[in-house]
Parts: structure tokens; C-alpha cells; sequence
């Protein structure tokens, strides 16, 4: 698989050192970004500043919101068009069964990341045990979608047999006029109960229902749900994701399903994995491994736990599950 890691680690190293000095001597923070919680413990705000918003493609202001737990309290409204700054987009599906790995994406299946290269086309038959995959003709040449109307036809849930066997591709010039919002306290409140996600990819047995939605890349693209691979698959159609972990749907616009390392990662002066992205509910997300390739051992139900330098946090889930987080414990915006 391959990528790429843009590191800005001088002001948050700052931010860093004086977490540390001012846990080591036990002080109040002048900094009304840190608070320490008698109950929870270091509370960060959330550091607008870490946003890319030196192009259009992001902008943040602040609004008065309501959590799912009653506060009162200052969001971030993240406005953003779904086009990252710090990478390119694509590609997702190769032209021909000769193509490598630069002509495609990547599929996630049973944990693992795969090239989508001429080479996976070809060989899908064997790969799902299912003779019916034949995405290519005698000249070796991917049937994959064209057009916008391709796009939206292919995508559908009720897809149509015309569309069986075909590589699904959906353009940034599809979405170029699409923008979303998404608001983030500024403060997180961190729950005494896990609440679970809304929509297809809920973890179940979590209490009660929340965003689908994950948190967002600090390029404004959204970590979203899992992917409905299997109804993908059922269709006999691939939609693959870029290295980036990420493709474009008409109503959504380009978005993430796996953290693959390739938009902006912030390193840790300690090793600690690096810092992706913000989840909904303010805490921060950080990238699955750290600096030693080592998960950490003592992960919630939601993949988070807490440390004396970030407070509560979580980190990204592989990237072959498919998958961020499992659950929020921190009240979100409504």
C-alpha cells in the first residue's frame, strides 16, 4: 500500500511540553484550552488552529450548540467541500488488468488493505470464490463507470444488472459545488456511558443511538461509517478507496473509511501515535500505532483511553477493518 506523512509537530510539541511541566508540578494552567477535571482528569479544548484552513477548502467559526447531554455550551462549525488540501484524490480503478498499483486504490476485506491493481481485477474470481466476477474484456480493458449518471446508478443501493461487474468511479467534478458542516464542542464532556452510532456500522450493546459520522481529518474530509462493502459486493460491482482511504459518493462528497497515514498527521514528542483528526464528541483521534508500530493495550469498548499528556483520546481502528471508532464517549453536538 502506499503512502505518504505530513508532519506539523512544533506547536503541538509546545502545547506537549507544557502539559508536562505543568502535570509534573502539579499547577493550574494559565491556557484556558487545559483544564484538569477533579473527576476526569486533563481536558483539552479542541485546537482550531491544527485545521487546515489556509485554502477555502475549510472554515471554522464559533456557535452557541446544545450536547447530547443538556450543556450549553460553544461549538466549532467546521464548514468544508470535501477536497483535501494536503493530498490528491484518487486514483480508484485501473483501465486494464496490465495496470499496477499506481493506476488504483485499495480494498479493504477481513482486516487487510489490497492494491486495487490490474492484477486484483483480474484475479476476483478466485479471490471471492465466485465465478461470476468478470470485470474486464478480451482485451483486458476494466469496465468501470464514466459518468456522473454511472456514478449515481452504480452507487444505488438497487443496482442495476447493466451495472454488474463494473468498477464504480465517482470524480471530484461531481461533487466540486458540495460543501457539509459538522460541529464539535469545543470543550469536551466526557460521559459516564459509551452512546453508540447512528446508521449502518452502530456498535451494538452501546446505549443509545448517536451520529454515523465519525470525527474529521484535520483537512476537513470526514472519518465517516464503516463502508456497506457487503452490499457493494452483492451487487458484483467494486467501489475501491484510494490510498488515502477515501472515495466519493454524490450526497456525501469524498470521504474516509480507514485511516491509511496519508492526510495529516500530527507527530507526539513521546512516540505516541500521531494525531489525526478530532472525533464528534471533541476528543482527540490518533492514528492506530505508535512511533514503535505498538497499539495500546488498554483501549475502551470505543477504542480510547486516557493519558496525562491528551487526556481522553482514541485511536483509529486497522486499516483493513473498515473502521475508525467503535463508539463515543463524549456528548456531541445535536
Amino acid at each position: 500500500m502506499k503512502s505518504k506523512m505530513i508532519k506539523i509537530p512544533i506547536k503541538f510539541s509546545a502545547i506537549v511540553f507544557a502539559l508536562l511541566v505543568c502535570v509534573a508540578c502539579g499547577c493550574e494552567s494559565d491556557n484556558n484550552d487545559i483544564t484538569i477535571d477533579p473527576a476526569e482528569g486533563l481536558v483539552l479544548d479542541v485546537d482550531s488552529s491544527l485545521f487546515l484552513t489556509n485554502t477555502s477548502a475549510v472554515k471554522i467559526t464559533t456557535v452557541p450548540c446544545t450536547l447530547s447531554d443538556g450543556t450549553v455550551t460553544d461549538c466549532y462549525q467546521i464548514v468544508a467541500n470535501s477536497t483535501p488540501s494536503d493530498h490528491e484524490m484518487g486514483p480508484w480503478c485501473p483501465d486494464n488488468i496490465s495496470d499496477d498499483a499506481t493506476a488504483g486504490g485499495i480494498w479493504l476485506e477481513n482486516g487487510q488493505v489490497y492494491d486495487v491493481d490490474g492484477a486484483f481485477i483480474e484475479n476476483m474470481a478466485t479471490f471471492y470464490n465466485d465465478t461470476t466476477w468478470q470485470m474486464y474484456d478480451a482485451n483486458g480493458d476494466i469496465y468501470k463507470t464514466s459518468t456522473e449518471d454511472d456514478c449515481a446508478n452504480a452507487a444505488n443501493p438497487n443496482v442495476g444488472a447493466e451495472y454488474e461487474n463494473f468498477c464504480v468511479e465517482c470524480l471530484p467534478s461531481y461533487v466540486a459545488d458540495l460543501t457539509q458542516t459538522y460541529l464539535i464542542p469545543i470543550t469536551p464532556v466526557k460521559l459516564s456511558s459509551s452512546v453508540a452510532f447512528g446508521g449502518p456500522g452502530g456498535f451494538p450493546g452501546m446505549g443509545e443511538q448517536g451520529p454515523s459520522q465519525r470525527g474529521i481529518a484535520f483537512n476537513g474530509v470526514v472519518f465517516d461509517a464503516p463502508a456497506p462493502t457487503d452490499a457493494i459486493l452483492g451487487a458484483y460491482t467494486l467501489a475501491p478507496f484510494d490510498d488515502a482511504g477515501g472515495h466519493i459518493n454524490l450526497n456525501a462528497g469524498y470521504h474516509y473509511h480507514a485511516a491509511t497515514g496519508v492526510s495529516t498527521k500530527i507527530s507526539q514528542i513521546d512516540n505516541h501515535a500521531a494525531m489525526i483528526g478530532y472525533a464528534l464528541d471533541g476528543h482527540g483521534l490518533f492514528a492506530q500505532l505508535d512511533a514503535n508500530a505498538n497499539e495500546p493495550t488498554d483501549l475502551d469498548d470505543c477504542r480510547g483511553h486516557y493519558d496525562e499528556t491528551r487526556g481522553y483520546h482514541y485511536h483509529a481502528d486497522a486499516p483493513g477493518n473498515n473502521n475508525f471508532i467503535n463508539c463515543l464517549y463524549g456528548a456531541y453536538a445535536n
